[in-house]
């Protein structure tokens, strides 16, 4: 049995659906990300999961007790927000032992769990400071010892990443995915940003205008994703419009615009004249010089319109010779700032054939 289960949960605010009969289970020990734009109803789900909002329908279960209309303070659930609520009068100690203080635990015992929770968190050294003596990042420690300290269930994680830089938010990154392991408590995770999904989560749950559009492992929502949406949402992607010709039980022909046809393996939803998209990751874009040309099958000619060089990769926006505009992502292998092409050189795209998806266009 699942630790956690959403089923067909409906949340509205007026005539605006927030959460869209969605439904998931997540397992013990699991971490789980809510992924999705601005507005797609993935903190309006956290917040019902913590209790802090009700459904209108639907059931949620944990440890097999429907829970949807219990007190968030009778839940074994405990909430780490961006802006870290810490009480800013009340030392590092004092605030990591706030929540064994209200369940009334011996004094002994609060010394002995605060001081591990500090170990975990690797803040042994700063017990005694106050939150305005802190780092973003030492808040941050500090805001997730808080949450595990009364070893709950749940742990949820609303964008608690978002207010730090960039370096010390990686930094975190490493920090959660070990803490996690070390305490192997279930994680619940809300972010917008699809490079933190990728390389916290175990499983991601990818929603957009309420509903959860797929769920899965990283490597399978970013290889294989599901539909267009998705496809565009997680990582860069090159997306060309395609309809499909022909199709047997071993391969369906596709006319893809501007660059002829191409055949792929055929799915069992798909059919003959379907509209949509050829997807395409830049990393999978080869890019040669021109006098290569005959070597190189299914190739296509164009020039370098423009790169963006960011130390360890370089994106090349390559202008075929039909107009589509298509990106490459070329790893530089060398010290300093090298590039393999510059600007107007001709160049030849290709990528290998199964690295090509079909994406079909659904009302």
């Amino acid at each position: 049995m699942a630790l956690l289960e959403l089923r067909n949960v409906i949340r509205r605010f007026g005539d605006f659906t927030a959460v869209d009969n969605v439904s998931l289970s997540i397992e013990a020990g699991e971490f789980f990300t809510l992924l999705g734009p601005s507005g797609c109803g993935k903190t309006t789900l956290l917040r019902m999961i913590a209790g802090f909002d009700v459904p209108d329908s639907g059931q949620i279960f944990l440890d097999g007790q429907d829970i949807a209309n219990t007190l968030p303070e009778k839940r074994p659930v405990h909430t780490v927000f961006q802006s870290y609520a810490l009480f800013p009068h009340m030392t590092v100690t004092d605030n990591v032992a706030f929540p064994l203080k209200m369940s009334k635990v011996a004094p002994a015992e609060i010394k002995k769990r605060v001081e591990k929770a500090l170990e975990e968190v690797q803040l042994p050294k700063f017990a005694h400071r106050f939150p305005h003596e802190l780092s973003g990042g030492q808040k941050q420690r500090v805001a997730f010892a808080r949450g595990l300290i009364n070893r709950p269930r749940l742990l949820l994680m609303d964008e608690p990443l978002g207010a730090l830089d960039a370096k010390l938010r990686e930094d975190m990154q490493r920090e959660l995915i070990s803490l996690q392991k070390e305490v192997g408590i279930t994680f619940i995770f809300v972010t917008h940003s699809q490079d933190e999904a990728l390389a916290l989560s175990q499983r991601i749950a990818v929603m957009n205008l309420g509903k959860v559009e797929q769920i899965g492992t990283p490597s399978v929502i970013y290889g294989t994703p599901a539909n267009r949406f998705i496809a565009d949402f997680i990582g860069k992607i090159n997306l060309m419009e395609a309809q499909v010709t022909q199709i047997s039980n071993t391969a369906m022909t596709l006319e893809i615009n501007g660059l002829g046809t191409t055949v792929l393996p055929p799915k069992k939803e798909i059919q003959a004249g379907d509209q949509g998209v050829i997807a395409i990751r830049p990393e999978q874009v080869a890019v040669h010089a021109l006098a290569k040309q005959a070597e190189i099958p299914h190739a296509h000619t164009g020039k370098v319109l423009d790169f963006l060089y960011v130390g360890d990769v370089t994106t090349y926006v390559i202008e075929l010779d039909s107009g589509i505009q298509i990106e490459a992502l070329l790893a530089n292998s060398s010290p300093g700032r090298a590039r393999f092409f510059e600007v107007d050189d001709p160049v030849i795209v290709s990528w290998p054939q199964e690295a090509a998806q079909f994406l079909v266009d659904r009302p």
